[in-house]
Order: C-alpha cells, then structure tokens, then sequence
C-alpha cells in the first residue's frame, strides 16, 4: 500500500511538473516566430508514446482507451482551440496568446490532476498513465491541426507573393 501511495503521489509531482513546464514553455514561444515545423513536431513526437502499449501491464480496454482520446478530442481541446490564433507580422508568422490561455491551461492541469486521483481508483497507476496519455493525445492533436490549418491560411499570402 505504500508503494502505490509512493508511486501515486509521484505521478501527480510528475504531471503537475510538466504541465507547468508546458505553460512555461508556451508563454516563451509567443515570442518568436513559429514554422510549421513547430507546430508539428511536437504531435509527432508525443506519437512515439504509443510503445507503451507494448508493455502488458499498460494495456487497457478498448473502449475505455477510446473514451478518453474522444474526451481529450471533444472536450479538452476545445479552449486550446480557441484561444490560440496566429497572426502574420510582416513576413513572419506568430502564436498570439490569449490573456486566459494561462487560466486554461492550469486549469486543465488542475481538472486532470483531480481526474488522475479519482480514475487511480479503479485500475492501476500504469493503466491510468495510459489512459491520460490518451487524453492528452486526444486534446493535442486537435489543437495542432486547427493550428496547422491557420498556419497555412496565414502562409498562403506569402508564398503567392514570393
């Protein structure tokens, strides 16, 4: 019992330490210009969390893995959506944060920490990890291809006049 205690409270330490480097992360890259490179690589990248899957003790069923990539995709990644806009400035192309993209995200944070606590109850911390994995995938994905769609509408102009 106190080696899952352990491991629980290590998971949230964890999660709550990289959602705030995520919002660090963000707020800095509002600074300099993005590329549809930027936006792409990290989906790309958090892709290759599927090899978890690999492992037995992270399998889970499909309906529940399905459940929580759709409430990542209909719920989660909403306010990202809206709230993230890009705006050409002369040849360049950048992020304009929202002034409430940093309440979203903690709150977002917040909504899965206390999510976490709660799904941790009913099966084991590996299969809750990949269950938030999921979500997380689910709410990302969404946000970047909105992004990329933009990106490109903002980019057009550029390319014509080139």
């Amino acid at each position: 019992m106190a080696s899952t205690l352990t491991i629980q409270t290590l998971s949230i330490l964890v999660s709550g330490t990289a959602g705030a480097g995520l919002i660090f992360l963000r707020l800095r890259a509002a600074r300099r210009p993005t590329s549809l490179k930027k936006i792409i690589i990290p989906p790309l990248g958090m892709m290759t969390g599927f090899i978890i899957f690999a492992l037995p003790m992270m399998h889970i069923p499909w309906l529940w893995g399905l459940s929580a990539f759709g409430t990542g995709l209909l719920i989660f990644s909403f306010p990202l959506i809206v709230t993230t806009r890009l705006a050409r400035v002369k040849t360049d192309i950048y992020v304009i944060r929202s002034k409430a993209f940093v309440l979203i995200m903690a709150s977002l944070l917040a909504l899965r920490i206390s999510a976490h606590s709660i799904v941790e109850q009913y099966m084991t911390v590996p299969q809750t990890g990949a269950i938030f994995y999921l979500l997380a995938l689910g709410m990302i994905l969404p946000w970047r291809l909105a992004m990329i769609g933009e990106y490109l509408r903002l980019a057009a102009p550029l390319s014509k006049s080139e």
